[in-house]
């Protein structure tokens, strides 16, 4: 093996250990922010405060995102802005807590092509109550 071929074998090994181990730290991180997953309910109009309905109704035109505390509850209400169609819908992918912080991550889905929806506009939105978990930022993704 000529010189110039180990000093490029051993450049290769030395990258390729230097990746895993940024990766592996990296993936380590993340679980480690986690701390645990929140337990939450999706609440309909009637069951939200008359004041964040008032709030949901003002912004609900374009998209928001916002937070409601009542005591030991806390809403949370994510609206996409206003659609074209009906038969849209949300899901919740993700509701945790960190250290730091809730996250919480929702999807908007559009109607499907077999779905028999209305032309007229609509607004879109979902309501999310949980305990109030006080001192930490919300995170929207």
């Amino acid at each position: 093996m000529t010189r110039f071929r180990k000093k490029i074998i051993t450049y290769t090994i030395t990258c390729v250990i230097l990746m895993a181990s940024v990766l592996g730290c990296a993936m380590e991180s993340t679980q480690e922010d986690r701390l645990k997953d929140i337990d939450f309910t999706v609440v309909g109009e009637e069951q939200q405060p008359e004041a964040l309905r008032d709030i949901i109704a003002e912004k609900s035109a374009e998209a928001f995102q916002i937070s409601y505390t009542l005591g030991t509850e806390m809403y949370i209400a994510i609206g996409y802005g206003e659609q074209s169609s009906g038969g849209y819908s949300i899901s919740v992918n993700d509701f945790y807590e960190t250290e730091d912080s809730v996250i919480i991550d929702t999807t908007l889905i559009g109607p499907g092509k077999a779905e028999n929806v209305t032309n007229t506009p609509t607004r879109p939105y979902i309501v999310v109550k949980t305990q109030n978990i006080a001192d930490k930022m919300i995170e929207f993704k």
